[in-house]
């Protein structure tokens, strides 16, 4: 891997491709792209900033003797609500135990079982014991540790830490590269295509697990490239972020209900009686018990004492960390939890290559909508989907036609807007339960930022019109005026159809300032 100072990357004419993001998805295209050139482009240095590192659950994949590509294909179109697309969900099982494989190739330290075997684990809806994991529930860091090893060692590789501003085109309005910034300097970085692989939007809630760069700035740089975004109101709420008053929330991973944990009220009453999975039902629907519960003024705890406790910083070393820190022993008090803002099924629209609807970009990871999630991911897939997605992004990717010029564009307006205030009106009106006058405020609050040039605002935005433009309850997107499943629709929007939506809104004040 190679660094470079930015003002090398002015010069004219590159056959680089640009990838955006050092998470999973970036660093798998990376590598899959080698020997052809790229510069990653990241925001923090090489291993920071990512939430892949934060994945506690691990990597799902069909490697046990009763398990096979089309029964974890089924058990994600069944947690996909209706919107995942089958010959998708196949695919990516498919693809599943060699990824695995090709991890273990680069020295990925999977947990074993005593005959030596990868260690397999439950998740809520996997129909077999399928998850792969690494240190118990460090999956996402040891994985991340793995990848960036490979990478700092590939030559073709360059690093560049920046922040990516703005998308570049040429007259035919193919992007043709990015505008960075750094120290307060932009820059252009010319290139033959540019990869999306920006992750999530948790941030843009007052309650995620995510760390605080997920505001979702891959996706305010397609829409403002012109690309189709699809889907971006199914917003995942984990349903057992620690309530300990940490921001970002602390995770209890799900696994921790595969092994026997409970979620209960404060007297002790189980939160998920009566509710089809219990507490193994998909995230959607455990979350919303648990809102509903604290919502009637219960408060909710996940039980994992007895065995299961005493077993904890071996198994789940990482939960125990968090819970030692907090003054809470699980093996003898249950852990206070609520849900919190953790994954964006939406994103931008891509095919079976990666491509967005714009030529020359292409989208990996989670700020994608490649069909495979639909309303409601599946546990431990989104590992998963980023490294499956990588070998035939970068082969697209390097038969792109060489961009032309890139236009001499304005540089889009900026304004941070209230950060804060945007987050408190997003966990409020846009959240767990949604209905129509909270989600128009939420349109009429968020316009004026997103039009001043605020990227989380946009973001926040586009989450927001799109809820209130799908009349139905779906997933992750539980409408209370709406509790009906209507017929199975996707919601695609672009940036001119979402200035229509939020002039349509009743104007009224806003509340994040521009």
């Amino acid at each position: 891997m190679n660094a470079h100072a930015p003002f090398s990357f002015a010069l004219p004419g590159s056959d680089r491709i640009i990838v955006i993001g050092a998470g999973i998805a970036g660093l798998a295209t990376a590598l899959r792209l080698a020997p052809r050139p790229v510069t990653l482009v990241t925001a923090a240095p090489l291993g920071f900033g990512t939430a892949t590192g934060w994945a506690q659950g691990g990597i799902a994949a069909a490697m046990g003797s009763d398990d096979a590509p089309a029964l974890h294909a089924a058990d994600t179109v069944a947690a996909g609500a209706g919107l995942t697309e089958a010959d998708v969900a196949l695919r990516v099982a498919a693809a599943g135990p060699g990824l695995i494989d090709w991890l273990v190739g680069l020295a990925a330290p999977f947990d074993r079982d005593a005959a030596g075997a990868l260690a397999l684990g439950l998740e809520a809806v996997h129909s077999r014991r399928r998850i792969v994991r690494a240190g118990g529930d460090s999956t996402g860091r040891m994985v991340l540790e793995t990848l960036v090893r490979v990478v700092a060692r590939t030559p073709s590789v360059t690093l560049l830490v920046a922040s990516a501003r703005d998308l570049m085109r040429d007259a035919r309005g193919a992007v043709a590269g990015v505008v960075c910034e750094r120290d307060g300097l932009r820059f252009p970085l010319p290139g033959r295509a540019v990869v999306l692989a920006t992750g999530g939007v948790g941030a843009l809630y007052a309650s995620t697990t995510n760390p605080r760069g997920a505001t979702g700035r891959g996706l305010a740089l397609a829409a403002r490239a012109g690309a189709v975004l699809r889907d971006m109101e199914f917003v995942q709420f984990h349903p057992t972020a620690i309530a300990t008053g940490a921001d970002p929330m602390p995770l209890a991973t799900e696994a921790l209900r595969g092994e026997g944990a409970r979620l209960i009220d404060e007297t002790g009453a189980p939160v998920m009686a009566g509710i089809a999975g219990g507490d193994l039902a998909p995230r959607d629907v455990v979350a919303r018990g648990i809102f509903q519960a604290q919502a009637r003024g219960a408060q909710v705890f996940l039980d994992c004492r007895g065995d299961l406790g005493v077993r904890m910083a071996t198994r789940f070393p990482t939960v125990a960390g968090l819970c030692a820190a907090a003054g809470i022993d699980p093996r003898v008090a249950a852990i206070p939890v609520r849900p919190a803002a953790h994954y964006h099924m939406g994103g931008v629209k891509v095919d079976a290559t990666g491509a967005s609807t714009v030529p020359g970009l292409f989208a990996c990871g989670e700020v994608a909508s490649t069909g495979l999630h639909g309303a409601n991911r599946l546990a431990s897939n989104s590992l998963l989907e980023a490294m499956a997605f990588a070998p035939a992004i970068a082969e697209a990717a390097a038969a792109v036609p060489a961009p032309g010029q890139a236009r001499a564009e304005a540089a889009t307006p900026r304004s941070e807007g209230d950060y804060e205030v945007l987050r408190a009106v997003m966990e409020r009106q846009v959240g767990v339960v949604r209905e129509a006058d909270g989600l128009a405020d939420a349109v009429r609050d968020l316009a004026p930022a997103a039009r001043a040039g605020c990227d989380a605002a946009l973001t926040s935005l586009l989450i927001a019109a799109s809820a209130l433009s799908r009349r139905e309850s779906r997933g992750a997107h539980w409408r209370s005026d709406h509790p009906a499943q209507e017929a199975p629709v996707h919601t695609e929007l672009a940036l001119s159809d979402l200035w229509a939506m939020a002039e349509a809104v009743e104007p009224g004040q806003a509340v994040v300032a521009a």
